[in-house]
């Protein structure tokens, strides 16, 4: 019977103080394969923290990113916002905060972690933020972005690239550009990365979100979303396992 326990993993950029939540199944000694989850713009939240529970539950310790720091938890949509755009304005911040939760991930000591077996996934602005990370050359078996941005200042980063990447799109998700899926495939192609861009009928943004309602905008699709996990489940099964 899995029991997933949560923990706070606090670490350090810039002498600046960061707060993650960890989640693994306190039940189980060995080293398992490690995640590190890019949340919504919401940041660190009890929404976050549930989808990094169901994640860790299935075999996995899992880390959500704090890219905002420890003071920093959005309340509502102006807070969020604020947070985001100075880091997805400048990318070079954006990375170094991700390399700092991913080294956390990897060097906390509530659950061990296999660093053989190491992968990002993320929502919305969490989505850029796992793509990003990849983009520096981590040493990450698979990069999954749900209903994220895919944009780039620097697509030539995508040869540093060292696994497997999978997008998880929204068809009808009106806060991604429609030019920014051809540029993604070139820039992945140009790359020769193994990469997947599944893309679900009638999805708008931000579809595994259960608190998302706001019709043709941001909108919960529990089959959409069911699909989705499945598909990340499936790859973390194949990049981890053969």
């Amino acid at each position: 019977m899995s029991q997933v326990t949560v923990r706070s993993v606090v670490y350090q950029v810039d002498g600046q103080s960061y707060e993650g939540r960890l989640a693994f199944d306190a039940g189980h000694t060995g080293p398992r394969p490690g995640l590190l989850m890019a949340p919504n713009w919401m940041g660190v939240s009890a929404g976050a923290e549930k989808i990094a529970q169901e994640v860790a539950a299935k075999g996995y310790v899992v880390l959500i990113a704090d890219l905002y720091g420890q003071a920093i938890r959005p309340q509502n949509g102006d807070e969020a916002g604020a947070a985001m755009m100075p880091l997805k304005n400048d990318r070079a911040l954006l990375r170094k905060r991700m390399q700092a939760a991913f080294a956390a991930l990897q060097s906390q000591g509530e659950a061990a972690v296999d660093t053989s077996k190491l992968a990002t996934f993320g929502f919305c602005f969490g989505g850029c933020c796992a793509l990003e990370l990849a983009r520096t050359g981590a040493p990450l078996k698979a990069a999954v972005s749900f209903h994220g941005t895919l944009d780039t200042p620097n697509p030539a980063d995508a040869k540093n690239i060292k696994g497997s990447v999978l997008v998880l799109h929204g068809a009808s998700d009106p806060l991604v550009a429609k030019e920014q899926l051809p540029a993604f495939e070139d820039e992945m192609n140009a790359a020769g990365v193994d990469w997947q861009l599944l893309s679900y009928g009638g999805a708008v943004h931000s579809f595994t979100d259960p608190h998302a309602n706001v019709p043709g905008m941001m909108m919960y699709d529990a089959k959409t979303a069911k699909r989705a996990f499945v598909s990340m489940h499936y790859l973390l099964e194949e990049v981890f396992n053969g």
